[in-house]
């Protein structure tokens, strides 16, 4: 890559897109999930890693599986959503570690150290959730990301007796514009940033 994105990408990835909380009853393909998928898994994380793992929440039945866990105020637009992402991650992503990072033992990195595993999992799956906010507006996508949830109830509903950990949710859809509230403000860069 050498050179520059398009202004209109610019716009589409992050000066123009919102976080949505209504959305237009429009079906989101499991076709256009995969390709989501498929996009997000080829970014960075550590020793190729790929500690992120997603539950795609579609069907009435795993949204009121889900409904449990979800605070008052992200209720009823979750359940309006098309699709709610259960961004997790696996706890044991260190098994895969021979087929994803073959150059090195990388396993014998992780296993037996707690610490180090739950730090890298944790780390490595947040990213992969950043990454598929990004693809997912890349797609025509809008985002809705929360907390806001317990993540004890979701963990026992979805993920009994795996090493997946919920770590937060997205809300995924075409969202509706006309429900948007102004932009909040965000920090400059002389209150966020240095260079040294």
């Amino acid at each position: 890559m050498t050179q520059a994105v398009s202004q209109d990408v610019l716009d589409q990835l992050f000066n123009h897109a919102r976080t949505h909380s209504a959305w237009q009853p429009r079906e989101v393909s499991d076709e256009l999930l995969h390709q989501l998928y498929d996009l997000l898994k080829l970014a960075p994380t550590s020793a190729n890693g790929s500690h992120g793992r997603f539950v795609f929440v579609k069907s009435a039945a795993a949204k009121e599986k889900l409904k449990p866990a979800l605070s008052a105020g992200n209720l009823d637009k979750t359940l309006q959503a098309p699709v709610t992402v259960i961004v997790a991650h696996d706890m044991a992503f260190y098994d895969q570690l021979p087929k994803l990072f073959p150059q090195a033992d990388a396993r014998s990195w992780f296993a037996g150290n707690q610490p180090l595993i739950d730090a890298t999992a944790f780390r490595n799956g947040s990213l992969q959730g950043a990454y598929l906010i990004l693809a997912a507006r890349a797609l025509g996508l809008d985002c809705g990301p929360m907390s806001g949830f317990n993540n004890a109830v979701v963990d026992e509903a979805f993920f009994a007796g795996t090493s997946w950990k919920s770590n937060f949710l997205i809300n995924l859809g075409y969202g509706e514009n006309s429900k948007l509230h102004p932009r909040n403000p965000r920090l400059d860069f002389a209150e966020a940033c240095r260079i040294e």
